[in-house]
């Protein structure tokens, strides 16, 4: 049993006589730390929406080769040169991103300085707090990481908010995205396709069309389902 399917290929490849024996159960989120976290209310949230900007939350560590955001502060430089989105649209906060300063220096060389908040590190469950109160969530994974899965992107899930993913489509992230009805995917280092996807997004979420998980995907990410998983899997075996 394997957490990611690109863990389950590289041993299927090595041991093709026991291929159809491998099975993936998938990294989950904790529910018990998200019944412990208080959700904040999102009514005033709701009521201001066509007069602020979509927050949209990068929370966890942006490493420069594998979740590179060249491309994205690219994207929104043109994008606001272009009038087609602005700050008063869009803010993306980087929270514990570990690179600060990298951050800052590349968001200011594309021009997309205004867009942007980079926000220290914060305990545990006031990160899951937060994933709760913004707008959005957005992930980033690089193409050379296509056989790895981010683990927050169970605890965005479970957060039932719209996710931008900026990630490899033939990747295993973007998979999981897709599996739990998640489309909104751009290449990671295509600044056309973020260019084009993203306005999309943000006008899908102020006119409240953006697309949300459904139950069942978010009930199968949990670590008790996929507890659950691993006993109908023992169960079979026994038959």
């Amino acid at each position: 049993m394997f957490t990611t399917p690109g863990a389950a290929r590289i041993y299927q490849q090595h041991y093709p006589a026991n291929a159809d024996r491998m099975v993936v159960i998938e990294n989950g989120y904790d529910e018990e730390s998200f019944v412990s976290v208080l959700q904040q209310s999102h009514a005033s949230n709701a009521i201001e929406a066509d007069r602020r900007p979509l927050i949209m939350l990068h929370s966890g560590i942006v490493y420069p080769s594998e979740r590179d955001p060249s491309p994205l502060f690219e994207a929104l430089g043109g994008l606001q040169k272009a009038g087609a989105l602005g700050p008063a649209d869009l803010r993306i906060r980087f929270r514990a991103s570990v690179h600060d300063d990298l951050l800052k220096s590349l968001s200011q060389a594309h021009g997309a300085q205004d867009f942007i908040e980079v926000c220290p590190a914060i305990p545990y469950r006031d990160a899951l707090a937060e994933m709760l109160a913004v707008d959005a969530l957005l992930v980033l994974q690089a193409s050379n990481c296509n056989a790895q899965i981010p683990a927050k992107i169970y605890e965005y899930l479970r957060a039932d908010k719209p996710i931008f993913g900026l990630t490899d489509p033939a990747g295993d992230t973007a998979g999981v995205l897709r599996g739990a009805g998640m489309n909104d995917i751009a290449r990671l280092d295509s600044v056309d396709e973020i260019a084009e996807a993203l306005p999309k997004f943000v006008h899908r979420w102020r006119a409240g069309t953006a697309l949300l998980p459904p139950a069942q995907a978010v009930q199968q990410a949990s670590r008790r389902g996929r507890a659950q998983a691993l006993v109908d899997l023992l169960s079979l075996s026994l038959i």
